[in-house]
């Protein structure tokens, strides 16, 4: 999808619900598709707020709330507490390794462990509709700066 066509399901989206398209929630909207990564509301704050001081981290929280209800973007939970957002259009399935130490995380996809997941579903009756793998452990820097036992 276009960044034309992601602006327009939203514009529409937000029309249908009575709103407005106003210059801070395309500031945000627009942060957050141009970044790389996993951000929380308050990551994507602080990025909107380098171009605009006046954006209140309650416009971002109702921001992203519309984005994940237009389905343009997945809010993942990944063990801290809070929900991290990353874009869900114009990306394949993807699954996640996350660092318990310093709270990195590293996209991947494995063809295999896909058909696995599929082959136990089948095995089992089940039809997936959707699912996710996120693996917990430490990234390859913090295991260096572990002390040795």
């Amino acid at each position: 999808m276009t960044p034309a066509e992601r602006n327009a399901l939203l514009t529409k989206f937000i029309s249908e619900r009575g709103l407005k398209s106003t210059r801070q929630r395309t500031l945000i909207v627009d942060t957050f598709f141009e970044s790389d990564g996993h951000f929380s509301v308050e990551e994507l704050w602080a990025k909107v707020r380098a171009q605009d001081a006046k954006v209140s981290v309650a416009t971002v929280y109702r921001t992203m709330k519309l984005l994940t209800e237009a389905g343009l973007a997945h809010a993942q939970n990944f063990g801290e507490g809070q929900a991290r957002y990353e874009p869900a259009v114009g990306r394949d399935h993807h699954d996640h390794l996350i660092c318990t130490r310093c709270g990195t995380i590293v996209e991947f996809e494995d063809e295999r462990i896909e058909q696995l997941q599929s082959a136990v579903a089948r095995k089992h009756g089940f039809t997936v509709t959707s699912h996710k793998l996120e693996l917990y452990g430490l990234c390859r820097e913090c295991q260096r700066s572990e002390p040795r036992r």
